[in-house]
């Protein structure tokens, strides 16, 4: 159960970073498509770096569990409010419900803390 568990959050940070591109095309329909498109990049580049130094599990940042679970809220939480906000809340709606089901059932499966490493 715990690598099936693992695998989707694997696969809801894959999702997160999809949903950041489309969530930041979309949030602003009436711009430019050029600074439309650059926010659909820059989003998702810029959440694989915090990530990948502050929450991922071999991160090169250690010792802050306020910056580990600040990142996880961040890139998550923005994902799905900017899901909502460019015109797909339903989308949002269920990335969030089942972000929230895989981090509680992680988290009762002691795989979810600052402290693992994988």
């Amino acid at each position: 159960m715990t690598g099936a568990q693992l695998t989707l959050r694997f696969l809801l940070e894959l999702a997160s970073l999809v949903a950041l591109a489309v969530g930041g095309y979309g949030a602003w329909p009436h711009g430019p498509v050029v600074l439309r498109v650059l926010v659909a990049l820059a989003l998702p580049a810029l959440a694989v770096v915090l990530w990948g130094r502050y929450a991922a599990p071999r991160r090169p940042v250690r010792g802050s569990a306020v910056l580990w679970y600040g990142v996880q809220l961040l890139v998550w939480g923005g994902a799905v409010a900017l899901l909502a906000i460019a015109g797909h809340p339903w989308w949002a709606l269920g990335l969030g419900a089942v972000m929230a089901a895989n981090t509680a059932v992680l988290r009762s499966l002691g795989e979810w803390s600052p402290e693992v490493e994988h």
